[in-house]
């Protein structure tokens, strides 16, 4: 099912970009634009996660360089049933994760420093496990794939001013050209919007579910958002399309929250988790865990509880 879903985002987003081609160049431009979509659609089923991993300055970390977050991705993913993913980390004071991968058995998963700085390590289990069950749901591929083509559709509508537009369309070309340009990068915008906001409640459920403790993931997120509003992640600006891949959108100033927002709002996802703990027979009773003494050198304090995967 996932890969139908892909196959009929791909589908969406060639016609859109050959409709730009279109507008630029008529019936030459649209085929060119098929052209170039077919390339980017086995580019970005390949390699996108690759490039979107090298537009972060992320850099894979294993046992040895990083045994805290290497570990922690280690038990969860083996809670979840999964691969053990590429584990990177990417040098950004903003806390912040995503994955990436285009099947569970090429995944990875990235966070910031600023998150493993900033969070203590129940909170980054439930971000952890939030991303492993985008994984898990195979919502990864959606996600990294429409991240390269909503940037390559923003490109070409602007290439597009360029040359003004299909000429031979008495004098309609530059506007049509025009409007191209404004409706084309909202459409893949609304397209990002759309496969973010539907799978991030599904993958706070999921996550709750694999780190055990939904008030985990219910901190980390309001602690993550807050910060998300005062620490500036500058890549994400020079990168926008990709904005929907992070768990909180990493964009700053984002006062518009509900149609044009990449992510449900943070309050409302918050709510949902604390729904999880009273549901009945759902494993989230409240309860009493004891505390795990810490391990020498453990940034975290040692403040896992037996309830929890170092238990």
């Amino acid at each position: 099912m996932s890969y139908l879903r892909t196959a009929i985002l791909l589908a969406g987003l060639t016609g859109l970009f050959m409709g730009v081609g279109y507008l630029i160049g008529g019936a030459g431009g649209a085929m060119i634009a098929l052209v170039v979509a077919a390339g980017t659609n086995l580019f970005a089923y390949w390699n996108s996660d690759r490039m979107v991993l090298s537009m972060y300055g992320a850099h894979e970390v294993d046992a040895r360089t990083a045994p805290d977050l290497y570990r922690l991705v280690a038990d969860l993913a083996a809670r979840a049933g999964l691969p053990m993913p590429r584990v990177f980390l990417m040098d950004n004071p903003q806390p912040n994760a995503f994955a990436t991968g285009r099947n569970p058995q090429n995944a990875a998963v990235a966070v910031t420093t600023g998150l493993v700085q900033s969070l203590s390590r129940e909170e980054l289990s439930g971000v952890v496990a939030h991303e492993l069950a985008h994984i898990k749901h195979h919502d990864t591929l959606l996600m990294t794939v429409t991240a390269t083509f909503a940037g390559a559709i923003s490109m070409l509508a602007q290439f597009g001013m360029f040359f003004g537009g299909n000429r031979n369309n008495n004098g309609t070309g530059i506007i049509g050209s025009l409007a191209m340009m404004i409706l084309a990068p909202l459409g893949a915008m609304l397209v990002q919007m759309a496969i973010s906001r539907t799978r991030e409640y599904a993958a706070d459920e999921m996550g709750a579910r694999i780190c055990g403790q939904p008030m985990w993931l219910a901190s980390a997120l309001a602690k993550i958002d807050n910060a998300a509003h005062q620490v500036p992640n500058m890549d994400a600006e020079r990168a926008p399309a990709t904005a929907h891949m992070f768990i909180i959108n990493p964009l700053s100033g984002q006062g518009m929250d509900n149609l044009f927002a990449t992510h449900p709002s943070t309050q409302n996802r918050i709510a949902a988790l604390q729904r999880l703990v009273g549901q009945a027979g759902g494993g989230y009773a409240p309860s009493s865990p004891q505390p795990v003494p810490p391990r020498p050198g453990d940034p975290w304090g040692g403040q896992a509880t037996r309830r929890g995967p170092w238990g």
